[in-house]
């Protein structure tokens, strides 16, 4: 135990603090909460590496320190309510820590399930794990403060964008030609406002993507 969680602390030290990760709400939470609950048993060696971990197909976890700085790009305040569109349920766990509600929703029952287990061994009561097509969110729950996307999009559906609420804002990385961008959409008067964060590479979420001509011979 002693071992990993002095991996945590390195991890904290060498990746996300030089990468100008400054909130400390964000060092704190990613110092405490074990990584490893939410991974596969084979994965759990490489909690801490500063790599992409694939989870399983079309599951792929963004690096800590990508997924640090996007956290901070969201400036969560203590009452959000928060929609964490997730790969394994590590973000919604970060980010319990900063909000007062969190929804993380998964393409799998089976991801819900081992999230939900995870939520519950680590005592993290303001998260719920649900299930469904990412690109419809979770209208139950909604409006939203805030959704993270944890990783890339071409294209934000508009059952997406009607679940957040008033001056509230959208956070993941856009794809755009292939290259990588996190940013901060702002949503005031229906009408989202785009500001550009840091360069960054995301496997592509489903439903997010954008419609392609079929190849015609």
């Amino acid at each position: 135990m002693a071992d990993v969680a002095l991996q945590r602390k390195n991890m904290v030290e060498s990746q996300i603090r030089p990468s100008d990760v400054t909130d400390r709400r964000i060092t704190t939470a990613m110092t405490a909460i074990p990584r490893e609950k939410f991974l596969p048993a084979r994965l759990a060696s490489l909690a801490y590496s500063d790599e992409s971990l694939m989870i399983a197909p079309g599951r792929e976890t963004l690096p800590p320190v990508v997924l640090a700085k996007l956290i901070q790009l969201a400036e969560f305040e203590a009452g959000d309510n928060v929609l964490v569109i997730s790969e394994s349920g590590y973000a919604a766990a970060v980010v319990a820590e900063m909000a007062k509600k969190v929804v993380a929703l998964f393409a799998d029952d089976h991801g819900a399930k081992a999230a939900t287990e995870a939520f519950a061994s680590l005592a993290i009561g303001n998260v719920v794990a649900v299930s469904g097509a990412a690109a419809s969110g979770w209208p139950a729950r909604g409006p939203y403060d805030v959704v993270l996307i944890e990783g890339g999009i071409e294209k934000i559906p508009d059952t997406i964008k009607d679940q957040i609420r008033e001056n509230g804002r959208l956070v993941s990385i856009a794809i755009n030609d292939k290259i990588g961008r996190a940013v901060v959409l702002h949503k005031r008067a229906s009408i989202f406002a785009r500001r550009d964060a840091f360069q960054a590479a995301a496997p592509l979420i489903s439903g997010f993507a954008e419609a392609r001509p079929a190849f015609v011979f």
